[in-house]
């Protein structure tokens, strides 16, 4: 067998396998908070209501992010009729065509072996698993983020691949319609300007006029939804549409930018906070081997593009006073190529072997320090330090799987001792991200849903009381036996419990859910139900004898009906 054709099995082998990871666990577990919740109720409407044009939450329009992501997962939810076995898909299948984009790109400008190291280092980094396993937008934007340069890439340093190249400003409107940020890959034209040349004479140059056509197809993208939208907002008009459009299009894209009021944090926070953790173990290995990527970068534009796109996203996303480290997703499909070129050519060098070293007593330490861990939650969870003995009902029920987490790690790197550390650390993460979808998912999932207090509302209310919500969870939204009012997720505290209170004073029969730490005024909380804890919160149950005699007038009437139609998550 031909050292290509080894390479390529190989290849496939990991695709395979990390496909299968990624797949791993669909079906044990439901929509976690903060985010997972929102968007399987957003997609769960969808379909309920057949209206897929204004996502809506509990009946209330939901304008923090366009809507393409909540498409993909109500058509999911559709397709399958089970939100459990359904939310993670979109995700899931993302990260495997952005794995299978830096597979191609990685064998067309470098070669095979490249193109394997590639997609072993996105199977190590933890941010690449962790966002392809979870029900957020972040998967699915990289993906139309890396199709987007891959279309760039492909036409002007492999083409002219004029179809690629269009392609790619259809991706971009597509990820402009996922999260605002889609356009990344227009960044990638400054680097490109740069360091990508015309072919010589006789070959149809990269640069021409036509380039400009590209604008236009990124706009007819967006105009097929943002045209039915705006008209529809037009014809219907209504003071929540309105806000609805103007809160997607200015307050949640340019506004969040210049003037973010959620994640604030310094400027160097990409840097000194996020990276080390999301991306470990990358920036160790380009510091280690910064000389050899050097004098890479100076021999190869390729790698000179990719960097400095990759250098660019950073900058742009610094520049915003709101950070998360999900922000930064995008680039890391780039950056996994320059670490693979980086590997391929250097990892004979003397400094590479002093990094295996280091990896050789790091990894089967962080196995022994999992399976000690493990053992503390499993056997004396009450011995754990400062705020994890909070989580010690959480602790209790994964400490088994931490041990067998941590015993098959050693066993693991018993066997692969020999392999390349690349190969090691992709195997690690891999079997780790099984081993946690299989047997921690599960065990987890009580703690994590409020399933067991949505049984005992309907346990203390009779079947045709109404409930509703003040300052409550999308969750709640999912787990509900019955119809629910709320009187909207994004109105102060204050007003939400003057309109509720105007809401329990027209009928009999009424019942608020609402958490002890909300400060009311209008209900009397003596004379609240406990139904218990979930997230962290108590929550309690108030009934007519509650309501107070006065309260006063809310500065907006808001109320918003939501009546389950699927079953949803329902056990």
């Amino acid at each position: 067998m031909t050292p290509d054709a080894t390479v390529h099995r190989q290849t496939l082998f990991w695709l395979v396998a990390t496909a299968l990871v990624l797949l791993a666990g669909i079906g044990l577990r439901y929509p976690w908070p903060a985010d997972e919740p929102r968007f399987a109720q957003i997609a769960r409407e969808m379909v309920e209501s057949g209206q897929w044009l204004f996502p809506t939450r509990g009946g209330e329009y939901y304008p923090d992010k366009p809507p393409v992501f909540m498409w993909l997962s109500a058509l999911f939810f559709r397709l399958v009729g089970d939100l459990k076995l359904s939310f993670l898909l979109p995700s899931a299948l993302a990260s495997f065509g952005t794995l299978w984009l830096v597979h191609d790109l990685g064998r067309r400008l470098w070669n095979p072996q490249t193109a394997l190291f590639a997609v072993l280092v996105l199977a190590f980094t933890p941010q690449f698993l962790l966002q392809g396993k979870a029900a957020q937008i972040d998967a699915l934007v990289t993906f139309w983020i890396t199709l987007g340069c891959y279309g760039l890439l492909r036409h002007f340093l492999t083409g002219p691949h004029w179809r690629w190249y269009f392609v790619s400003w259809v991706a971009m409107g597509l990820g402009i319609m996922t999260k605002g940020v889609g356009f990344l890959p227009l960044l990638m034209l400054l680097p490109l300007g740069f360091w990508a040349r015309n072919p010589g004479q006789g070959v149809e140059p990269v640069w021409r006029w036509r380039l400009l056509v590209g604008v236009v197809v990124m706009l007819v993208t967006l105009a097929c939804w943002l045209v039915p939208m705006l008209v529809q907002v037009e014809l219907q008009g209504g003071e929540n549409l309105l806000a609805y459009r103007n809160d997607l299009l200015f307050r949640q894209t340019g506004e969040r930018f210049v003037n973010a009021w959620h994640h604030v944090k310094p400027w160097h926070y990409f840097f000194t906070q996020a990276i080390p953790v999301v991306w470990f173990p990358l920036p160790i290995v380009m510091l280690v081997l910064i000389r050899p990527l050097m004098a890479l970068l100076r021999q190869d534009a390729k790698l000179r593009v990719l960097l400095a796109w990759v250098g660019l996203v950073l900058l742009f996303f610094s520049l915003s006073s709101g950070k998360r480290e999900v922000y930064i997703f995008p680039a890391l499909p780039m950056l996994s190529l320059v670490v693979a070129v980086l590997w391929v050519n250097g990892r004979e060098l003397p400094l590479a072997k002093k990094l295996d070293g280091f990896f050789r007593w790091l990894m089967p330490s962080i196995a022994a320090l999992l399976t000690g861990l493990g053992l503390l939650m499993w056997l004396s969870p009450e011995r754990l330090p400062g705020k994890l003995r909070d989580y010690a009902d959480i602790a209790s029920a994964i400490g088994q799987p931490l041990v067998a987490l941590g015993l098959a790690l050693i066993v693991l790197l018993v066997v692969m001792r020999k392999a390349d550390l690349f190969v090691r650390l992709a195997s690690a993460s891999l079997l780790g991200w099984l081993l946690v979808s299989l047997l921690v998912w599960p065990r987890v999932d009580p703690h994590r849903t409020p399933n067991d207090m949505m049984l005992q509302v309907e346990q203390r209310l009779p079947p045709g009381a109404e409930l509703g919500l003040i300052y409550f969870k999308e969750q709640f939204l999912l787990f509900s036996q019955r119809p629910l009012t709320h009187f909207s997720y994004l109105a102060p505290l204050l007003q939400q419990e003057q309109n509720a209170w105007i809401w329990m004073r027209e009928a009999p029969g009424r019942h608020l859910l609402v958490p002890t730490d909300a400060e009311l005024g209008c209900f009397d909380g003596a004379r609240a139900v406990s139904l218990g804890e979930a997230h962290r919160r108590e929550w309690v149950l108030l009934g007519p004898d509650a309501v107070r005699p006065s309260c006063g007038s809310p500065a907006r009437f808001q109320r918003f009906h939501y009546q389950p139609v699927t079953r949803g998550v329902l056990p």
